[in-house]
C-alpha cells in the first residue's frame, strides 16, 4: 500500500519503503536504495492536496505527535496542539510527521537491520545530515502526491529541518514556522553534544557500536548524555522554581555521600534512566552529529540570505526569551537574512522562563501567535476558515 492511500489516522503508526525506484544519495556520498520511513498522519488530505502540514520533530522526538508513545505510554509531545478543533486542527488540515532518517522508532537507522548483512547497521550506518533527513521527508511527501506543503513546522532540530526545506525545496513550502532554532549549530552546542557522545562511547557496553549484536547496551553512557542535554533544555529560573536547593523528600540533612541528596539530582537521574528505555545510543550519536554539521550559510557561499533568495514562502519565526540553547539572537539572524531578500516574515520573541523546552509546554502567547499565523496563511492559501467547509 502506498503512503498516499494511508490517509486515515492509525495510532499504531505507518511505514513506507523509499528508494527502490530512485536511490537516495546522501550528502556523504553513500546511496541508499531501501529506506523505510515510519510516520504518522492526522486528519484527511483534501481533494486538491493543499491542506498538508509537515511537522518536524526534535532530537529525541518521534512521529507520535498526538498519540501515546508505544514504549513509554506518555502522551504525544504536541498532543495539546494537534487534534479536532485544536490549533493544528485535524478537521481542517492533513498532518504528517515522520521519524527522521537515523532515528530509532521505525525509520532506517543504526538500530535497524542492514539488508546487505542481515545484522544491525550499528556504526556501519552512513553519517547523515539535516539535508538527508529532509530529502527523505520529501520522498515521503511525494508518495502522497503532494506538490506543495501548506506549512512545515518544527522546533529545535525540527526547526533546522524547516529551514532546510525552505532553502533546498522553496517551491514546495507555502508557509514555514521555525521555532527555537538556528541556521547553524553553535560551538557551545557542538561542545555539549560531544560531551554526550563521549559519555556513550566511554561506556564499556557500547562495544564500538556493536552492542545490539553482542547483547549489551550502553545504558550508563546514554543516561549521562541525556542528563547533560536535559540541563540545556531548561532555564536557571525553571530549575530554581522546580527544585531550588531542596533535598529529597525523605531527607532532612545531607548524607555526606554521593547519592542523590538534592531533588534536582534525582530528577536528572530519572530523566537519564527513562530515556534509555526508548532511545538508541547509536541514533543519539548520528543525530547529534547531523545537527552539528548543519550550517545553512556555509552551504550558500557563507551568506545566509543566499539560502532564501527568491523565496515566496511565508515565514513565522519564534524564539523564547530564556532559551540559552538556541537564543533569540540566532532567530534574529534568520529573520535578518529573510529581510535581506524581502521575504514575507514575522518574528516574535515569547517572554517565558521555561527555557528551550517552552515550545513543548503550555505557552499561551506562543500558541496564540502560531494560531494567528496559521489562520492568516490558510486565508492566503484559499483554505476554508476555521469552522467552515473545505
Amino acid at each position: 500500500m502506498s503512503a498516499a492511500e494511508n490517509t486515515d489516522h492509525n495510532p499504531a503508526g505507518l511505514t513506507v519503503e523509499l528508494g527502490r525506484d530512485r536511490p537516495i544519495r546522501l550528502d556523504c556520498g553513500v546511496e541508499m536504495d531501501r529506506v523505510v520511513v515510519a510516520y504518522q498522519t492526522y486528519g484527511r488530505l483534501n481533494q486538491d492536496k493543499s491542506n498538508a502540514i509537515l511537522i518536524c520533530h526534535a532530537l529525541t522526538g518521534d512521529h507520535y505527535v498526538a498519540d501515546p508513545h508505544p514504549l513509554t505510554g506518555k502522551p504525544g509531545w504536541w498532543e495539546d496542539l494537534v487534534g479536532p478543533g485544536k490549533l493544528l486542527d485535524t478537521d481542517r488540515f492533513f498532518l504528517i510527521c515522520s521519524n527522521v532518517l537515523g532515528g530509532c522508532m521505525g525509520t532506517t537507522g543504526p538500530k535497524e537491520v542492514n539488508p546487505a548483512t542481515g545484522k544491525p547497521w550499528g556504526q556501519s550506518f552512513p553519517v547523515i545530515t539535516i539535508g538527508d533527513m529532509v530529502q527523505v521527508q520529501a520522498r515521503l511527501v511525494d508518495s502522497f502526491g503532494i506538490d506543495q506543503l501548506f506549512c512545515v513546522i518544527g522546533g529545535s532540530m525540527g526547526g533546522m529541518q524547516v529551514l532546510e526545506w525552505c532553502a533546498s525545496l522553496p517551491d514546495r513550502v507555502f508557509s514555514a514556522v521555525p521555532i527555537a532554532t538556528a541556521a547553524r549549530h553553535s560551538a557551545q552546542n557542538i561542545a555539549f553534544h560531544e560531551v554526550g557522545r563521549q559519555a556513550i562511547i566511554a561506556d564499556p557496553d557500547w562495544r564500538g557500536g556493536d552492542y545490539l549484536e553482542q547483547g549489551t547496551y550502553p545504558k550508563r553512557g546514554l543516561a549521562v548524555a541525556r542528563m547533560a542535554a536535559h540541563i540545556t533544555y531548561l532555564s536557571e529560573a525553571a530549575l530554581h522554581r522546580k527544585f531550588g536547593r531542596n533535598l529529597q523528600g525523605d531527607r532532612d540533612a545531607f548524607s555526606y555521600g554521593f547519592g542523590a541528596d538534592f531533588q534536582v539530582e534525582s530528577y536528572l537521574r530519572h530523566q537519564g534512566s527513562t530515556f534509555v528505555d526508548r532511545f538508541d545510543a547509536n541514533s543519539y550519536l548520528y543525530i547529534t552529529r547531523a545537527m552539528d554539521y548543519f550550517d545553512l550559510a556555509a552551504e550558500h557561499g557563507g551568506v545566509l540570505a543566499h539560502a532564501f533568495k527568491g523565496t515566496k514562502t511565508r515565514f513565522c519565526v519564534a524564539s523564547f526569551s530564556s532559551d540559552w540553547l538556541f537564543p533569540t539572537s540566532e532567530s534574529r539572524e534568520v529573520v535578518h537574512a529573510l529581510n535581506a531578500v524581502a521575504a514575507n516574515v514575522s518574528f516574535v520573541e515569547i517572554q517565558s522562563d521555561k527555557g528551550h523546552d517552552a515550545f513543548l509546554l503550555d505557552e499561551p502567547e506562543f500558541h496564540a501567535t502560531l494560531g494567528g499565523f496559521i489562520e492568516g496563511a490558510a486565508r492566503h492559501r484559499g483554505l476554508a476558515a476555521k469552522g467552515g467547509q473545505s
